[in-house]
């Protein structure tokens, strides 16, 4: 099993468009069984797969033990990829992992759902705060999404800053330039500087991943998006397989 946190302390950078389509590709492509969570109160990964947000808001309750994830677990439409969808009430999860003083709950709770998935993908909030240490207690590996700008380069700095304060063994980063046009000079220049980090193109078959609520694999197979999706899917499987 292992545990591939996609975080920025940046918003609108496409963290959860890159979540739920490297979910569908670990289950379409690598046909591993994958479970989606997301961590972000906004809930747009259940979205943005097709399935309904839950009536009664109780995502909380797995933190506290009051509920068992398999209770809150839903199919998406998809083979082998399950999703752990976000309500509004994670909204309080940082003061109520600080109240239960577990430092580990989150990765505890991964190793327990280990026994069903051999793949758990994290969509998380961009904060600084105990959720983003606990998922760096919980990753084997952090995918960071940059857009091209000074401002998402201090943003990786603060990514790997918040590993290297909160674990002492930190999982591996991979950066990933996220909504790349290459028309625009300062785009161009980012990739230049490098040109071996995953890509995630500025296209309209990413934005359509939220009007058709699918992962671009399923109805634009043959576009540069589900390419580099893929690409960068097999790119995180070799890290992984680095770690053995």
């Amino acid at each position: 099993m292992a545990v591939i946190a996609v975080y920025s302390v940046k918003g609108g950078v496409g963290k959860t468009t890159i979540s739920s389509n490297l979910a569908w590709c670990s289950a379409a492509i690598s046909c591993r069984k994958t479970l989606l969570w997301d961590l972000d109160a906004a809930g747009g990964a259940a979205y943005l797969l097709g399935v309904d947000a839950p009536e009664k808001p109780a995502a909380q309750s797995i933190f506290s033990r009051e509920r068992p994830p398999a209770k809150l677990i839903r199919p998406t439409p998809y083979d082998r990829l399950d999703i752990l969808p976000a309500d509004e009430s994670l909204r309080a999860l940082d003061s109520q992992l600080a109240r239960i003083g577990k430092r580990k709950r989150l990765a505890k709770l991964a190793q327990d759902l280990s026994r069903t998935y051999e793949r758990i993908v994290l969509d998380c909030p961009p904060v600084l705060n105990e959720i983003s240490a606990q998922v760096m207690r919980a990753a084997d590996l952090v995918i960071v999404p940059m857009p091209p700008s000074p401002l998402s380069s201090r943003a990786f700095e603060l990514v790997a800053k918040e590993i290297k304060l909160h674990t002492k063994f930190h999982p591996p980063m991979l950066p990933v330039l996220s909504m790349l046009d290459l028309r625009r000079t300062l785009h161009r220049e980012a990739l230049d500087a490098h040109p071996d980090w995953p890509v995630v193109p500025q296209a309209s078959a990413v934005e359509q991943c939220a009007v058709r609520r699918q992962p671009v694999g399923v109805f634009a197979p043959s576009s540069p998006a589900a390419r580099s999706f893929a690409r960068i899917w097999s790119a995180i499987e070799r890290k992984l397989s680095e770690r053995r």
